[in-house]
């Protein structure tokens, strides 16, 4: 019997009708779907009326459940691992999961699409020949500012996720380590309300 294997399926950020139509075809092909939260993928499933079993799968569990997506992989199942929006592992769960199936000689094919950090970077008006993404930043300020002390060196545009809630202190912040810099904050990419702000620090 030949193995299943695994696709990294990039979903929507925001517009669901930027679900391409590969993504599609491997939803609807595969014979479960791993999910970072199985509420937000069974959004994107219903609207484009498909059903398919779902299997939460989050850091916090993948010891848990890593013995049972090897056994489906062993007997010949094809599985997909979607995040809540855009490309899975990208500040999202799944690099552990990869880097296992890979050591064990499972074949893992991305299904690119949407990515919040690219759609943001072409909009922000930033370089975009060179540039660091740091993801989320620790919460601790002095972890936050080594990070951001190493990084500002480099002659490259940065980009961070954060929670709208936290924007504020993550500007000043910015602002005490970085200096007066260009800046874009991008929200709501796709959606209906989608914002940008450009201005200095």
């Amino acid at each position: 019997m030949n193995f299943g294997q695994l696709y990294i399926v990039a979903t929507p950020i925001g517009n669901l009708n930027d679900t391409t139509f590969r993504a599609i075809e491997v939803l609807k092909n595969v014979d479960l779907i791993l999910s970072e939260d199985t509420r937000e993928t069974l959004k994107v499933l219903r609207h484009f009326n498909m059903e398919k079993p779902q299997l939460s799968y989050r850091d916090q569990n993948h010891n848990k459940i890593l013995p049972e997506i090897i056994s489906l992989l062993e007997n010949g199942k094809n599985l997909a691992l979607v995040s809540d929006s855009g490309t899975p592992l990208i500040s999202d769960p799944g690099f552990k999961l990869v880097r296992e199936l890979l050591s064990k000689g499972f074949k893992v094919e991305s299904i690119p699409g949407p990515s919040a950090l690219i759609s943001a970077l072409v909009v922000s008006g930033l370089p975009t020949d060179k540039f660091a993404f740091l993801g989320f930043l620790p919460k601790g300020l002095s972890q936050q500012k080594t990070i951001l002390e190493t990084y500002g060196k480099l002659d490259a545009t940065l980009i961070v996720y954060e929670s709208p809630y936290r924007i504020k202190k993550l500007l000043e912040t910015l602002h005490a380590v970085l200096g007066n810099r260009q800046v874009c904050i991008a929200n709501e990419l796709t959606k209906l309300h989608e914002k940008l702000i450009h201005g200095d620090l």
